[in-house]
């Protein structure tokens, strides 16, 4: 009861703010949920025995917001016009990435104990990649007029699977999935939530249009998506191989994500992540299998130029 208590008013929050929040509450929301997720995840890293360097790395994964809204304010000042908003946050990442050793390493130094340096340097950088990198993708998809139907794609992709894994699991499920990291799922749960994804690809994308009109306003920021790799795939007017596509690898890149976690509190000997949402454990346990499918969605698009179609 209390997993559905927590859904019913979680889901029309999180509604509200992909439909009806200014781009700048949206990523607000989004920088919230990367720090608790990232709390959630350290505390996990503490509990296998690791030492990451907790402060630097919600320091490294709010940075890009940080660099993002400076540049935004600086063009502004100078008039430069109207930018696009999520390059910046992109840029940003892509700045605290490439100077991550230095970030992670010149701390190490100055430990007493070194036994667990290596370790603790690549807990804290996978931090970043597993949870920051998928949630500002997700931010930059929101933000591009072309691509933001993706963000309700991917939410009620991940949602549909997640319940329909849950009860045809549970009903009819016999054959384990992955008996030694999640002992619950089974393969009857997982064939059910691919094709409970794949339905929802079929929906949300012959819907397209009327789903773009329940976005509020009209954002400046375009075609993000039109690399010239894009441009260089035809397709058809309605390329319905690609929407059962990108529904059947989103669904096992979230099975996967969701897999990866348990994997991660199986090994520090956790059960949830947290306790903020009752029913449901931590963030990082409701988010796990979108911080796997957003990358996928988001590459995929990118790479066949499906957005633009």
């Amino acid at each position: 009861m209390k997993r559905v208590l927590t859904a019913v008013v979680l889901v029309p929050v999180v509604l509200l703010l992909v439909f009806r929040a200014p781009l700048w509450l949206f990523a607000l929301a989004v920088a919230g949920i990367i720090v608790l997720a990232l709390h959630e995840y350290l505390s996990i890293s503490e509990a296998a025995g690791l030492k990451p360097f907790q402060w630097l790395t919600y320091i490294a994964a709010i940075l890009p917001f940080v660099l993002g809204w400076a540049d935004i304010w600086r063009y502004e000042q100078h008039e430069v016009g109207k930018l696009e908003f999520s390059l910046f946050f992109l840029f940003g990442l892509q700045y605290v990435l490439m100077a991550a050793a230095v970030v992670f390493g010149i701390p190490l130094v100055f430990r007493k104990d070194l036994k667990m340096g290596l370790a603790s340097v690549a807990a804290s950088l996978l931090g970043l990649v597993y949870i920051a990198v998928p949630l500002l993708l997700l931010l930059c998809m929101r933000a591009d007029s072309m691509t933001k139907t993706l963000v309700i794609f991917t939410l009620f992709s991940v949602w549909s699977g997640d319940i329909a894994a849950y009860y045809v699991g549970r009903a009819i499920g016999k054959h384990k999935l992955a008996p030694v990291v999640s002992p619950n799922k089974s393969w009857e749960g997982a064939v059910a939530s691919v094709i409970a994804s794949m339905i929802v690809a079929v929906l949300v994308f012959h819907f397209r249009d009327q789903i773009e009109n329940m976005f509020a306003g009209r954002h400046w920021l375009r075609a993000y998506f039109n690399f010239p790799l894009a441009q260089s795939v035809p397709f058809l007017r309605l390329p319905w191989k690609h929407v059962l596509g990108i529904g059947l690898i989103t669904n096992v890149a979230a099975q996967f994500g969701d897999l990866f976690e348990s994997a991660l509190k199986r090994g520090a000997g956790v059960k949830d992540s947290g306790t903020l949402l009752p029913g449901h454990g931590g963030v990082l346990d409701r988010i796990d299998a979108l911080l796997f499918a957003i990358p996928v969605v988001w590459y995929y698009a990118a790479l066949t130029g499906f957005a633009n179609q």
